[in-house]
């Protein structure tokens, strides 16, 4: 296990300052702008970040909470403006050094750290699961492949078996630390699904063809200019109009590929609320099916946990409380159901960092 996990956006620096490193072995470099974070537990973080911009200091803070960094050693080599990065330094937890005398104090912490405790078998296992399923997403998803039934069950099957042997807050966890949006909330909403077919008492059959529907339901969104899609800010009311479509060109990319009607339907109506005053079609009460109704739950849930670079993600329980707050939109008894699937994510989830 690395010692070091040194966190740069020059390379080929972190490459020579781990070279000055008595065992330059025990250091893993991870680049800054990597979608994935690598699954260690290191015992020492250093942060080498040159241009330490504002979406490089998201992407930093984002990469420390992804290995639970909290409570970790952290080093942050300034460059530059020296009181810009010791308050970059104080919000991040770490303790800024001139970059000038990093390796000797590097060298002197090595000896001196402990080494770190392993991770959890479960953490370890989601992640792996997570990196399977999103290699899924790029090779079928996200490339010129076409979506077939088989297809959709093996992804399917990849994440409910990965909510089996994990739960549903290693899931979490491991897939909130991908920086892209669309990736990370199609695996949030298959998992959630997962997890609140579970929490149903569904058999293996309805708690696949659950996990089928929610792991499609965004599957327009690859039909939608990478501008909009990877946006790292709000969406104007134009860019929402054009993300809006989405629903109904999913739904015509599987429309004769062999897709059962009820998965279709989830497809389509996910953006449907009971009042009407959804999308594409206003669907109302009864129009909505029960499993466009779980899935639209799991995915708004996803969308108020989910970490995004104008936004920090919101606790189990905030999001839970505004679900609640949907009454007239959203099937209340459902909503009801859904609180085992928020309440095991948000319980984990506070000891982990207790």
């Amino acid at each position: 296990m690395s010692e070091v996990l040194l966190i740069s956006d020059d390379l080929r620096h972190a490459e020579r300052l781990a070279r000055g490193l008595d065992d330059p072995h025990s250091c893993l470099i991870h680049d800054l702008y990597d979608a994935d974070v690598p699954a260690v537990r290191p015992s020492l973080v250093v942060s080498d970040v040159k241009d330490l911009t504002s979406d490089a200091f998201s992407r930093l803070r984002r990469c420390i909470d992804g290995i639970h960094g909290a409570g970790l050693p952290h080093i942050l080599l300034v460059h530059g403006h020296a009181a810009r990065a010791e308050m970059h330094a104080r919000l991040i937890g770490a303790e800024p050094v001139a970059a000038a005398a990093a390796l000797r104090l590097l060298q002197m912490r090595i000896k001196s750290q402990p080494a770190p405790p392993p991770l959890p078998a479960a953490t370890v296992a989601a992640r792996r699961h997570a990196g399977e399923a999103k290699r899924f997403l790029d090779e079928v998803f996200f490339s010129d492949a076409a979506m077939t039934p088989d297809l959709a069950d093996t992804g399917s099957e990849l994440v409910a078996q990965a909510i089996l042997e994990t739960g549903i807050a290693d899931w979490v966890r491991a897939v909130q630390r991908f920086d892209d949006v669309t990736h990370q909330h199609i695996l949030l909403v298959a998992g959630l699904s997962a997890a609140f077919a579970c929490s149903l008492g569904f058999n293996a059959t309805d708690r696949h063809h659950l996990a089928k529907a929610a792991l499609l339901h965004d599957v327009g969104k690859t039909k939608i200019p990478a501008a909009i899609l990877n946006k790292p800010g709000r969406l104007d009311p134009e860019e929402l109009k054009v993300m809006r479509t989405h629903a109904a060109l999913g739904h015509a990319m599987l429309l004769n590929s062999g897709f059962d009607a009820a998965t279709l339907t989830v497809v389509r109506s996910h953006h449907e609320m009971l009042d009407g005053s959804g999308y594409p079609d206003g669907l109302r009460g009864a129009e909505i099916p029960d499993l466009v109704r779980l899935v639209t739950i799991s995915d708004i849930y996803a969308a108020l946990i989910e970490r995004r670079p104008y936004k920090a993600p919101m606790s189990g329980t905030a999001a839970l409380a505004i679900i609640d707050d949907m009454a007239g939109r959203l099937d209340p008894a459902l909503v009801r159901a859904f609180r085992p699937v928020a309440d095991a994510f948000d319980t984990a989830s506070l000891e982990a960092t207790a």
